[in-house]
């Protein structure tokens, strides 16, 4: 990815295509472009570490990010590798918390960056544009939501988890189950 500029037309055209973006209006649209810092990073550059507080979500416009979390006794864990059109870091937005997960580029990347304090200034002007995002948002963690509970369940399945743990994975999979 070279270092020239990223006109409002490409802006605008891969933010329609994008599912976080695309039901959203051209002055719908501006008004979110309008709050949006682009940001490139270098192979292995972090975007942010786990544990520090989230001020802002992202877009992928190009590249590809891998995300981590930390583990007790081992190394950080690769969780998933994120590519054009994913978006991350909206459960901080949403909720305040800390990250909960490092997210690193893992090649050049070039992300589309909303600024937490300014996304909140859209809220609180009671702008549709952003209720309309915290509704995409929201679909995006209940999808995620889902796919763990399917892997939860998975695991509680099989025959390799052992009788011990088996039940410790279940009351995960009770606890955090979303009712359809």
């Amino acid at each position: 990815m070279s270092g020239e500029p990223i006109t409002l037309e490409q802006i605008i055209s891969f933010l329609l295509d994008c599912p976080m973006f695309g039901h959203l209006d051209p002055n719908e649209l501006s008004r979110v472009v309008h709050i949006m810092q682009v940001q490139r990073l270098r192979d292995e550059q972090f975007v942010f570490r786990e544990g520090e507080q989230g001020d802002g979500w992202y877009v992928i416009f190009g590249g590809q990010v891998a995300v981590t979390k930390r583990q007790e006794v081992a190394p950080e864990r690769e969780i998933a590798v994120l590519e054009t059109g994913a978006c991350f870091g909206e459960m901080s937005i949403l909720d305040g918390s800390l990250r909960s997960a490092s997210v690193r580029a893992v090649e050049e990347t070039i992300l589309f960056r909303f600024p937490r304090n300014s996304f909140e200034r859209l809220l609180r002007e009671e702008n549709i544009v952003a209720y309309k995002l915290v509704v995409e948002m929201s679909k995006v963690l209940c999808s995620r939501q889902r796919r763990l509970t399917a892997q939860l369940s998975e695991l509680i399945q099989d025959q390799q988890l052992g009788s011990s743990l088996a039940p410790r994975v279940g009351a995960i999979v009770d606890e955090t189950t979303v009712s359809e």
